[in-house]
């Protein structure tokens, strides 16, 4: 086997090659999520990865990786794509053989017509949010599997794709969490395959690239931003590890003294910890008060602008309920990343019926959507192409989302696009800004077309639905004025 290569015979480009992305300066933020970067830099591990785009049936390496079904003959672009260039020598095997698989196990075929010598077959789970820890272990499941068996065949080079497709509704962001974990971990733990390529085709490419740095830093500076950004390192083997199933249990109220505050605090974010401790001085009763060191009473925590115990209340709802009448209207959703590898949100405002849908559901499924995204940077674009009144928001429900919502999502918001603004919109927007969201003022920016958003974002990266660009066709034409640089 010659060198891993493309369909053109070029060799694929290596993760250490690459050029650094921007760094954002967290000297004024709060304090990392840890004292030492929990994946070092390291030349040799990234000289083993390749993050490429495009079809992975034509790629001459080792052993590809097929996401399918039980039956290994789902009909998915991967699948399929593998199944016609492998030629008809692989159907037959599979039903003569009776092949099946479970879901997170992996079988091993032969490559036959393709320019691999194996193709390791597995099964992703369905994402379903009540039950997303068990999905996202099953996920690591699939990947670590994939990986043992390309060992154990043998495989110096290895094309893995992004099992969890869009079908399976996995999050972007959790299964390129995964997937790069998983790959990290078993790289440093084993020499052999010695190249892994992630394969991604559209918008799975953009989380994969932005994410890559906080598992494999090209440098000393990206393993120590990643402090700041990677909430969940995982386990030994890369498998998730969910901090809300931990219990930690003392002997002795004494025993657990400051000396231990900086690894409890790991496991909970900084709100949860003074919250949970403000609300664990009220229960105690004034016999355990003795037990405090000093008989010194508990001093309240500072009460911060919103309820964080409402929001993780809801936060729970929204995990637990079936929002599938709010999801499928699909108003809401993220669409790959800007150019500096922040998530975005797209909001289509006249797939947004006030009159049919439960406003309280639309929150859930709002704080379901973006919990896992606004732990970053992130920006949303609103689309206001051609929505009526009907569709306008009532200003009590958006006052009610923007209290609600903790600090992170405002923080963290980096741009607020309206794109195709009405004056009801201007006024709206103007009004809300300034007497109740003055934080996000100057993150608000209105745009009269979807080629105005090219600037801070590839056009692969944008998904809107065609009603929209047909619109900005008709007002905008071909030609687009430069926007307003002091508004935009």
């Amino acid at each position: 086997m010659r060198a891993p290569a493309n369909a053109g015979g070029e060799p694929l480009a290596r993760w250490s090659e690459s050029e650094p992305a921007p760094l954002t300066d967290y000297a004024d933020r709060a304090p990392p999520l840890h004292a030492y970067p929990v994946f070092p830099y390291d030349d040799q591990i990234n000289e083993r990865l390749a993050i490429w785009q495009g079809d992975i049936s034509t790629l001459e390496v080792d052993a590809i990786t097929n996401s399918t079904d039980e039956t290994l003959l789902e009909c998915n672009v991967i699948s399929e794509r593998i199944l016609q260039c492998a030629g008809p020598d692989l159907k037959e095997e599979i039903i003569t053989r009776g092949l099946e698989c479970r879901t997170g196990e992996v079988v091993v075929t032969s490559g036959f017509d393709l320019r691999c010598r194996h193709i390791i077959h597995t099964v992703c789970p369905k994402y379903v949010a009540k039950y997303h820890t068990a999905a996202e272990s099953s996920l690591h499941n699939c990947y670590k599997n994939v990986l043992h068996a390309a060992r154990e065949a043998g495989a110096k080079s290895l094309a893995l794709c992004l099992v969890s497709a869009p079908r399976k509704n996995f999050p972007p962001d959790v299964a390129a969490h995964v997937a790069l974990r998983t790959v990290r971990r078993f790289l440093e733990q084993h020499a052999r395959p010695r190249l892994v390529a992630l394969c991604a085709r559209g918008a799975e490419l953009g989380p994969l690239r932005a994410l890559a740095p906080l598992y494999f830093p090209r440098g000393a500076r990206e393993a120590d931003a990643a402090r700041w950004r990677l909430r969940e390192p995982g386990g030994a083997d890369g498998e998730p590890a969910h901090p809300e199933r931990r219990i930690r249990i003392i002997r002795n109220p004494h025993e657990h003294s400051a000396a231990h505050a900086e690894d409890d605090t790991s496991l909970c974010d900084e709100d949860a910890a003074v919250e949970a401790a403000a609300a664990f001085a009220r229960a105690c009763s004034p016999d355990t008060q003795l037990l405090l060191p000093g008989n010194a009473p508990a001093q309240p925590a500072p009460r911060r602008h919103y309820d964080t115990d409402q929001y993780e209340r809801l936060l729970r709802r929204a995990r637990s309920e079936d929002l599938s009448e709010v999801s499928g209207i699909g108003c809401l959703y993220q669409s790959g990343v800007d150019r500096l590898g922040r998530p975005v949100v797209v909001f289509i405002g006249k797939w947004f019926p006030i009159s049919d849908i439960d406003l309280d559901k639309a929150l859930l499924y709002l704080i379901k959507l973006l919990d896992p995204i606004v732990r970053g940077d992130y920006v949303i674009a609103y689309f206001h192409t051609l929505a009526a009144s009907n569709n306008h928001p009532p200003f009590s429900w958006l006052k009610e989302v923007y209290t609600v919502l903790p600090y992170k999502y405002k923080k963290n918001l980096k741009a607020f696009y309206i794109v195709h603004p009405t004056f009801w919109t201007k006024m709206m927007t103007w009004w809300f800004t300034t007497f109740m969201a003055p934080a996000i003022k100057a993150k608000v920016h209105t745009l009269p077309g979807v080629e105005y958003l090219y600037s801070v974002m590839a056009r692969d990266q944008l998904e809107v639905p065609a009603f929209v660009t047909e619109y900005d066709m008709t007002i905008n034409g071909l030609h687009y004025f430069q926007p307003d640089t002091n508004s935009t």
